[in-house]
């Protein structure tokens, strides 16, 4: 039985019309004079942290912790901002399997398990009415590494819960490979989505445990039992 279903967010939960990769290029511009500062970035999968360190190497800005307190605050100024003015949505069946999973006999806790620092985070969900849905989560500012997130995830959810889960019931959902691989770092089974940028046949090469076009083609009792 699945007790802590772990869900990433950027092409799983939302899509944020672009106002993350944007709000990243207005803080390196704002702060550090750098423009078109994310061109050839791959963000799908990565954390926040770990694409910021990638573009100050990059861009020859020193790595210490003053630039990436100054880089964020900036960031999370414009994430809010252009949030209102991009076209995101929420992706399809969420608000329904959310539903689905409190209405199990046993509904599991429900975590994030996301690249996004915290505060960006809960800007993306605040603004789609998701962020009171979950209890615990890791975020890319625990760590700069997805399957190292994975597992700070999974100790806090043992912490908040008093118990102490094992693999098999934990649940990641996600939309990349990368989310696939953090998923199997602490024994998850995954349920990869083809909601992000991977299609489904990218996403079966890495061979999860449920594998669906969207959230509306799986229900939570087919994943949680």
């Amino acid at each position: 039985m699945i007790r802590l279903v772990l869900f990433d967010i950027d092409g799983t939960l939302i899509q944020s019309g672009g106002a993350g990769v944007r709000a990243f290029g207005r803080a390196l511009e704002t702060e550090f004079s750098i423009p078109n500062g994310t061109g050839g970035v791959h963000f799908a999968g990565r954390t926040d942290t770990g694409l910021a360190r990638e573009i100050f190497t990059r861009h020859g800005v020193a790595t210490h912790a003053d630039n990436f307190r100054r880089f964020f605050d900036c960031y999370v100024f414009w994430l809010d901002h252009l949030l209102g003015e991009a076209r995101g949505r929420v992706c399809p069946g969420v608000a329904e399997f959310l539903a689905g999973l409190r209405a199990l006999p046993q509904p599991p806790a429900l975590g994030l398990l996301t690249g996004n620092i915290r505060l960006g985070a809960e800007i993306k969900l605040r603004h789609h009415g998701l962020w009171e849905h979950f209890m615990t989560g890791a975020f890319g500012d625990d760590h700069e590494e997805r399957n190292e997130l994975a597992r700070v995830s999974l100790q806090r959810a043992r912490r908040s819960l008093g118990k102490k889960l094992g693999g098999d019931e934990i649940l990641v959902i996600g939309d990349t490979a990368r989310d696939i691989e953090c998923g199997r770092a602490i024994g998850a089974r995954v349920l990869a989505v083809a909601t992000g940028g991977a299609a489904l046949g990218e996403l079966q090469t890495h061979r999860p445990d449920w594998l669906a076009e969207d959230l509306t083609r799986v229900t939570a009792g087919e994943v949680c039992a």
